[in-house]
């Protein structure tokens, strides 16, 4: 067992600036990834700063919509009436999510930056350019039905595992990041990032800063949204593939549409090709699919991916009509 030093930090100022000090320090919220991390052997930290007492658990309306604290647990969020009412996509992401005792857990900030479940990058004993830069990728020939089929690289064909973030990019999320040098905000969007050469590297993120809430602003289209996701049994298993949309119809047209897909790349992966093909027109089902074929022109597949194309255009087109049903 490999000892640590424990630090309860009393504000958020203290925690970054404890973090920040120390290349070998982490920050301890739920501590549901992280200490699966611990127990693999993958992540090693010398110093661990715990954040889960700070006063960020609360979930506030805004004048434009809410703002949740990083330390909001999963269940709560889902449950949360102005969730359910203002933002049902971001409920139903987080109710298709791990178990009903981890979302008890688990916090907003931490669903945010939880690491792939890449089978290579949880066995220490595999290469993995993600874990071990320089080392290899296992996947690359090895089992991929997890794998990315868009924005990969030949470092890293790994996919972000979390169904809240695929609801967040939907929604057009602000994450409130503090850091020595003050508190920035960050589009969602802009929060993970590609592999590249570095996929080491999950997010934006400087090391020591501190995700403090989301924001959230409400609108048509965010009332009227959804979520939904194929995997290989009914609970507690990740994505296939999986889409979040927010949809906004005006007299038979399509005034704002948000789509976002989970399961197929190394973050979150906003569909904009097909958003802007969707916007201005009507909507029947080969319009939906021609459009999300369109995005995935740019997908790489082999034979443990491919049948995510499909799958994609099938479960967009599901859900974009179910929404636009509801809107009538």
């Amino acid at each position: 067992m490999k000892e640590l030093t424990y630090v309860r930090a009393t504000s958020a100022a203290e925690a970054v600036a404890a973090v920040t000090a120390d290349p070998h320090a982490r920050y301890l919220g739920g501590g549901t990834n992280l200490v699966d991390h611990l127990k693999l052997g993958i992540a090693s930290p010398e110093v661990l700063v715990d954040v889960s007492r700070l006063p960020l658990d609360a979930v506030e309306e805004t004048e434009r919509g809410l703002r949740i604290g990083a330390a909001v647990r999963n269940s709560d969020l889902a449950a949360h009436p102005l969730v359910r009412t203002d933002f049902p996509a971001l409920s139903r992401a987080l109710l298709s999510g791990a178990s009903g005792q981890i979302r008890n857990q688990a916090t907003t900030a931490g669903n945010l930056l939880q690491r792939t479940r890449c089978v290579y990058f949880q066995d220490a004993s595999t290469p993995c350019n993600k874990r071990e830069p320089g080392s290899g990728c296992s996947a690359l020939e090895g089992y991929g039905r997890y794998n990315a089929v868009l924005g990969a690289s030949e470092s890293c064909v790994t996919t972000h595992p979390s169904d809240m973030a695929v609801a967040m990019s939907a929604l057009d999320a602000d994450v409130v990041v503090l850091g020595p040098d003050g508190e920035r905000r960050v589009a969602l969007d802009d929060l993970h990032r590609l592999p590249g050469a570095h996929p080491e590297r999950d997010t934006t993120l400087a090391h020591g800063e501190l995700i403090t809430a989301v924001e959230l602003t409400r609108s048509p289209a965010t009332r009227t949204s959804t979520y939904e996701k194929a995997r290989d049994r009914a609970s507690y298993a990740f994505a296939l593939v999986s889409v979040a949309v927010a949809l906004d119809v005006v007299d038979g047209e399509v005034a704002d549409v948000r789509i976002a897909w989970g399961g197929v790349a190394h973050k979150p992966w906003r569909a904009r090709t097909a958003e802007s093909l969707l916007r201005g027109g009507g909507l029947d089902e080969q319009r939906v699919r021609d459009a999300v074929a369109e995005e995935l022109r740019a997908s790489e597949t082999g034979p443990d991916t491919a049948f995510k194309v499909p799958m994609l255009i099938g479960i967009t087109a599901r859900a974009v009509l179910r929404l636009a049903g509801a809107t009538r």
